[in-house]
């Protein structure tokens, strides 16, 4: 076990030079200097997912963290929950540090237990000469740290670590001989993979008065610190010590606009130095530390100028992997980082694409027509200057070498593409004139009260979308059209693409001098999505359009906005035993062939059990050996070939790509079933000449698309007459399949009556329901 002890500072020499100075900014003593390398500023994390590479991490642990709720001690769960994680961390070869409070609290419950046993004792005696009352910080600090770092070593023993203990006051971080002697023994630790845990020397250290107490010395570090607090020693320390990460654990989730309980106060998932102007400090609410949230962040910037990245996080939760999770990058907390990003706060933009929402559904259908109109002739005229930008991102994909060939294909952008693209949006345009506002239905209510029911924008959109940068200006498209506000992220690998398209948007949205600018915004960071899913007051429905994994973290992420889409896009053709066989081989080829990499792509080939082992069978089998499809044969037909096609590990995968199972089964009753059992409810066909059974197969086949003799890719907005699609959805509420503009709306009811009163219907009264339907004029 090591000690660092130092000499007490004392007070009547702070006295005297504050008292030399004009300003207390100008205590030497007080402050540790900052000599960073650019290099290593310039290497540091600037977003989250660049935090898997940090090696050296510093884990601080507040004392709301450390100590119970009702301040009688240790709280043992939440502690254990955080050596585990920062015990992985170092097993998998990090090197780790933890600054810890604590050492008062636990003092202070042993004390306290010892003096009331005293107490009890004299009562019995009758002896009442000493009373329990205040017990002196230090003393606590002087009991608590001996048995804290006995905690903490009986709890890393678990995970087969060794602690040791470092105990410091101001003048080892102030006087360069003991800085150097501090680091050298820190690197010889780490070295010897051992956790050293850092504590101030709360057992010398005078208790804070306004002699010495330095809060709001420096509302805003700038290369200075001082160190008042376990927040600024944390920061020193991690300075000192070159680290890439901090962490903060504090009994707040992180940096609010404004202290947490006032109602528009918003956690800021990201903060850089130029944000500071967006938060207004209350007074700390902590009952146990001396470290409010204007400390922390004034520690965080100076780590981060430092060169050290920064979370802040609330590490009460013992069930969640705070630490891990931050580490792998989640979103968790308040990432301190340099990275810039638009003027405009995120929140702004939300609430600008609301502004936008309003006034595209103010035009008249006709300037609405012309704006989408204007976006395909943008499109048709820069097709050069696309397919360039498109090409940047192409070899940058190449180069990564990572990316999924599905992807990659859908990555590409083409002159056919775009002429597809451009004939979409004008048949969005053209078919899209009357679509707001429409009444769906008119009723009577009584005499001269009608009601009508009328189409309108959902509101504002938030679309999520990999690697199809072709997406971004048919969404747009069709939230125009739909008088929609539009926040769109798309993926990192279509950046340049994505970047020029929405160029393209823009221009087409000024087309008008009514301020539309707003109304469509390319989303830049992963970690403004995850800002935005938590808006449900600016944003009105979430659709991801992506991998199943993808998908399934919107919907994690996003518990009180709504999500349309699909997760998987498992799609069969089942080969009846009545099929054409000319018309079976033509579609399963076009359903597999014809893009693999879309989510309407055939993934399963059922194949009825009464055709194995003939000539159609054969035929089948050649046709997709001849087109280059890897087949995965099915339980069933690997049973009848076990020398046939590889085993498929599922028959629930996507293969997107030129792959697909084949499984055999007994007649159009099991064709259902496998479906219901593996299918994602998206796009499932059968090829038959049977009438009674294709029928069978339409109406029990509960997917969003079923189809008779068709390929499955025409499951598509463009195929359907929509003009383009916003996604696919499976979901049973609302748009389901391609959705389009109509799925984009929703509707409100209009009453119109003459100082109708719900009185003047009741017994007696003048009127009487009719609820007579009328003519909606549609």
């Amino acid at each position: 076990m090591l000690r660092l002890f130092s000499q007490n500072m004392i007070i009547s020499n702070l006295n005297k030079m504050k008292a030399s100075h004009r300003h207390i900014s100008c205590l030497p003593i007080l402050r540790a200097k900052l000599d960073i390398s650019p290099l290593k500023k310039a290497s540091m994390p600037m977003f989250r997912d660049q935090l898997k590479n940090c090696n050296r991490i510093v884990v601080k642990m507040g004392s709301a963290v450390i100590t119970r709720e009702d301040e009688t001690g240790v709280a043992l769960g939440r502690l254990a929950a955080i050596v585990e994680q920062v015990s992985e961390l170092q097993n998998v070869g990090k090197e780790m540090m933890i600054i810890t409070s604590g050492a008062v609290a636990f003092g202070r419950q042993t004390l306290r237990n010892e003096l009331s046993m005293q107490q009890t004792m004299r009562d019995s005696l009758k002896f009442n000469t000493r009373r329990m009352g205040f017990i002196d910080s230090r003393a606590c600090a002087a009991v608590g740290q001996g048995g804290l770092l006995s905690l903490y070593e009986e709890m890393f023993n678990q995970y087969g670590l060794t602690v040791a203990q470092v105990l410091l006051t101001k003048p080892d971080l102030q006087n360069n001989g003991s800085r150097a002697n501090l680091r050298a023994t820190m690197e010889e630790l780490i070295r010897m993979n051992c956790v050293p845990i850092i504590n101030a020397n709360d057992a010398v250290v005078p208790p804070l008065g306004p002699e010495v107490d330095l809060a709001g010395m420096t509302p805003w570090t700038k290369s200075t610190l001082a160190l008042k607090d376990n927040d600024s020693l944390a920061a020193l320390l991690a300075v000192e010590m070159n680290a890439d990460l901090l962490v903060i654990l504090s009994d707040v989730d992180g940096i609010y606009t404004a202290p947490p309980k006032e109602e528009h106060s918003r956690l800021l998932s990201i903060f850089r130095p130029s944000d500071k102007n967006l938060v207004r400090f209350g007074a700390s609410d902590s009952k146990v530390g001396t470290g409010g949230m204007e400390s922390k962040v004034n520690a965080s910037l100076y780590a981060l100028e430092g060169g050290t990245s920064v979370v802040i996080a609330n590490g009460q939760f013992k069930e969640i992997n705070t630490v891990n999770d931050i580490v792998n990058g989640k979103k968790i907390g308040t990432f301190f980082t340099y990275a810039e990003r638009d003027i405009v706060p995120i929140e702004d933009q939300a609430i600008r694409a609301r502004a936008g929402s309003k006034a595209l559904a103010n035009l008249t259908p006709n300037e609405r027509a012309q704006i989408i109109q204007q976006l395909a002739e943008l499109i048709q005229e820069n097709h050069h200057e696309i397919l360039t930008a498109n090409q940047k991102d192409m070899e940058a994909a190449r180069r990564d070498g990572t990316m999924a060939a599905s992807l990659i294909s859908r990555l590409a952008l083409t002159p056919q593409k775009l002429n597809v693209l451009t004939e979409g949006l004008r048949q969005i345009a053209e078919s899209s004139k009357n679509i707001l506002g429409r009444p769906i239905r008119a009723t009577r209510v009584g005499d001269g009260l009608d009601l009508h029911q009328i189409t309108v924008p959902i509101g504002v959109l938030l679309v999520i979308f990999e690697s199809r940068p072709d997406c971004l200006p048919q969404v747009a498209a069709l939230s125009i059209a739909s008088g929609n506000g539009l926040l769109l992220k798309g993926g990192k690998e279509a950046k340049h693409s994505n970047e020029f398209l929405q160029t393209l948007v823009k221009k087409a949205l000024s087309l008008h001098g009514v301020n539309c600018s707003g109304a469509i915004t390319l989303v830049d960071s992963k970690d403004e999505v995850s800002d935005l899913l938590r808006m449900k007051e600016h944003i009105d429905l979430v659709i991801p359009r992506g991998s199943s994994e993808m998908i399934a973290n919107i919907k994690e992420q996003s518990k009180d906005i709504p999500v349309l889409g699909h997760a998987e896009g498992i799609c069969h053709v089942f080969v009846d035993r009545d099929a054409d066989m000319e018309t079976a081989v033509r579609v399963v080829i076009d359903s597999k062939c014809n893009y693999p990499a879309a989510c309407n792509a055939m993934e399963t080939l059922l194949v009825d059990k009464t055709l194995f082992g003939t000539t159609a069978f054969d035929e089948l089998l050649q046709a997709l050996k001849i087109n280059n499809v890897k087949a995965h044969a099915g339980p069933r037909l690997s049973h009848e070939l076990p020398f046939g096609p590889v085993p498929a590990h599922s028959l629930r995968k996507e293969y997107s790509d030129m792959e697909c199972a084949i499984e055999l089964v007994e007649n159009v009753d099991d064709a259902i079933k496998h479906i219901e059992n593996h299918g994602s409810s998206h796009t499932d066909s059968i090829i038959t000449e049977n009438e009674a059974t294709a029928s069978k197969f339409l109406k029990n086949v509960d997917s969003a698309c079923v189809f008779h003799n068709a390929s499955t890719r025409f499951a598509d907005g463009y195929r359907f007459g929509l003009g383009a699609e916003v996604g696919i959805s499976t979901t049973k509420i609302h748009a389901r399949g391609p959705v389009g503009v109509e799925g984009l709306l929703t509707t409100k009811w209009v009453l119109k009556g003459h100082g109708h009163c719900v009185t003047d219907f009741g017994e007696g009264g003048q009127y009487q329901y009719i609820h007579q339907e009328l003519d909606t004029g549609a």
